[in-house]
């Protein structure tokens, strides 16, 4: 089920209205039939596969906590394969066997793998990681096994981050569907405004976004450089206005029924170093891969120096663009970032010698400028679907610049693919603007919690006018949220 569908707009009314009216008893099933209910929109016999992880990881967790030694190993590696078995096989089956057939060719051999028309489950990635982050946590001593199997189902199945995160943790999560919740009016406001600020990043922002520059992303040869790059600014801000409008919406829902999920982004735009902005950046992405990936290899690899902490980097994005997808793209993608964030390990003391020297105003805004770009260039590689066509684009982005830039004809043509109307393009750059402006000083003025505090009559009417924004400036097309695919 989409959160900009018109069935979530029955849905979770009557979810939340059911939960608070049920006793504390039943509001673990309620959310578990919900959740069910929630996924099977999408495709329904797919919920079998989270049924069957789900199990493996409850059995995985309760043999884990009562082995000792080799035991608790051996119960943990059997979580891991099952898990990577069930993501392999959806996910990537087809990608290595392509790639196995492609090289046996290349070689003069013939590989006779099948191609199997199979449909990647929604968010299988988010389910895995958070299942897997369960068994590792209780053999590492730091969370209890679950013992009630429908609230552990819960812990993977809760209907706000079901398909696209955040990834929780057990020990933030678990023991909230445990605790009996109490109606509080400021929690319900709290997380309805939260949902707002997320519906008009989705709809508003991202949603309005995809609409203009979709067609360019489908022909991209016919493009010349100014086109290109603005149309790669614009996709990143689309992304981030889609996932993070996801995380936003999701949190909110979560808070209105009384639950606390993790903080997914933290005004990644405004980073100045890519690994500042994977610390902003899918958050329970890259603090799952940080826990469970980049620091055990570094500290294994710890005798090798920063040498060492930069290989296990590599390593670690390498992984990570191989999460988002099974596609050249996404490994580009990923190494892309490792390498930027590995040659950030290695020149550290450097840059700070640097930064010592220059004034503080220009350094900040070349670190940011420098990461934002090199982001922008990046998500190429993440949003365009072959390889051959990414590199086309990433490589054509001087074409014609130069005359683009300086001449009015030039100009015009190469901003003209990008509206059906100039309106149309003015709307979209003001709405970013307000994105912007929104993020940057809720970080210096806490606007939200001041806007609580406002008087009511201005309360209200602020109230009004963002959700007339939303009614009538956002795209309604039942655009997916674009990590659905993951």
């Amino acid at each position: 089920m989409l959160f900009n569908s018109w069935s979530f707009l029955f849905f979770f009314p009557v979810v939340v209205g059911l939960y608070w009216a049920l006793p504390h008893r039943l509001r673990w099933a309620w959310l578990l039939a919900a959740s069910c209910v929630f996924y099977m929109a999408f495709v329904p016999k797919y919920v079998l596969i989270l049924f069957a992880v789900i199990g493996i990881d409850y059995v995985a967790g309760l043999l884990i906590a009562r082995s000792d030694g080799a035991a608790r190993r051996r119960w943990l590696l059997l979580s891991i394969v099952a898990n990577l078995a069930v993501l392999g096989f959806f996910k990537y089956f087809n990608f290595f066997a392509d790639n196995a057939r492609a090289l046996a060719q290349l070689i003069g051999w013939n590989l006779p793998l099948p191609v199997l028309q199979i449909l990647l489950p929604i968010g299988l990635s988010f389910h895995v990681f958070q299942s897997l982050s369960y068994t590792i946590e209780v053999y590492r001593g730091n969370q209890a096994p679950e013992r009630h199997l429908g609230i552990y189902a819960l812990y993977v199945m809760f209907w706000p981050q079901l398909v696209a995160g955040p990834i929780e943790r057990p020990q933030n999560l678990l023991h909230q569907f445990h605790a009996e919740h109490r109606f509080e009016f400021a929690r319900l406001a709290d997380g309805l405004r939260l949902m707002g600020w997320g519906f008009f990043k989705k709809v508003v922002v991202a949603d309005q976004i995809a609409a203009l520059i979709g067609p360019i992303y489908a022909s991209p040869l016919e493009h010349g450089g100014l086109t290109l790059l603005l149309v790669a600014a614009l996709f990143t801000v689309q992304v981030y206005g889609d996932f993070s409008g996801y995380s936003d919406i999701a949190r909110g829902a979560a808070k209105v029924m009384g639950y606390d999920l993790m903080v997914n982004f933290d005004r990644p735009l405004f980073a100045k170093n890519i690994a500042e902005f994977w610390r902003r950046w899918h958050i329970s992405l890259s603090s799952w891969l940080n826990d469970y990936v980049f620091m055990p290899l570094a500290y294994g690899w710890k005798g090798a120096g920063r040498a060492g902490a930069a290989a296990a980097a590599l390593v670690t994005f390498f992984l990570s663009g191989l999460w988002h997808g099974a596609n050249w793209t996404f490994v580009v993608y990923g190494v892309m970032h490792g390498v930027v964030v590995a040659c950030e390990i290695v020149t550290r003391r450097a840059r700070k010698r640097v930064a010592a020297r220059v004034p503080q105003p220009l350094w900040a805004f070349v670190a940011w400028a420098s990461t934002l770009g090199f982001v922008t260039f990046s998500f190429i590689f993440f949003r365009v679907p072959t390889l051959a066509q990414a590199t086309y684009f990433a490589t054509h982005l001087h074409t014609g610049l130069w005359t683009q830039l300086t001449t009015v004809q030039g100009f015009v043509a190469a901003i003209d693919p990008l509206h059906g109307s100039p309106r149309r393009l003015a709307f979209v750059l003001l709405v970013i603007g307000l994105l912007l402006t929104g993020e940057a000083l809720e970080a210096r003025a806490g606007v939200i919690a001041r806007l609580a505090a406002w008087p009511l009559p201005a309360r209200w009417a602020a109230y009004l006018a963002g959700l007339a924004l939303i009614a009538l400036g956002g795209s309604y097309q039942n655009r997916a949220f674009i990590y659905f695919q993951f």
